[in-house]
């Protein structure tokens, strides 16, 4: 009886994880796909805090990604990035190119290549 309510226990606790990472991967492939050879990670932390003509990632989202952040000119509450407190973060392909769509267009001026997204992927589902 303690087995079954041990695996169910950790298959509740490990589903955000393993769906993070299905769908992080998937991502990761895609880029592989379009030419893409390696990912790293620090090159993603780099441009995470690069400005951009007065913007960066972190202007938003904030330099501790296990916190709130705020939205520089909505001023709407930004749930934390990192899939370590928040569980939601990149479980669907659909969303995280939605959002690298977005926001790379908002603060970098324009979209982001496949290097710099799977970069700062790899970097952001480490956190």
């Amino acid at each position: 009886m303690k087995t079954v309510i041990l695996g169910i226990v950790l298959s509740i606790v490990m589903t955000p994880v393993m769906a993070t990472t299905q769908a992080a991967e998937e991502a990761l492939s895609n880029y592989r796909q379009l030419g893409v050879t390696s990912f790293d990670a620090q090159a993603g932390q780099q441009l995470w805090q690069q400005d951009f003509d007065g913007r960066q990632c972190a202007s938003c989202h904030g330099e501790d990604l296990t916190q709130n952040g705020k939205h520089v000119k909505t001023k709407k509450t930004l749930k934390p990035m990192a899939p370590s407190v928040n569980s939601g973060r990149f479980t669907k392909i659909k969303k995280i190119e939605k959002w690298f769509k977005r926001n790379c267009k908002w603060t970098l001026g324009r979209e982001c290549s496949p290097q710099e997204k799977g970069n700062m992927l790899v970097w952001l589902i480490e956190q």
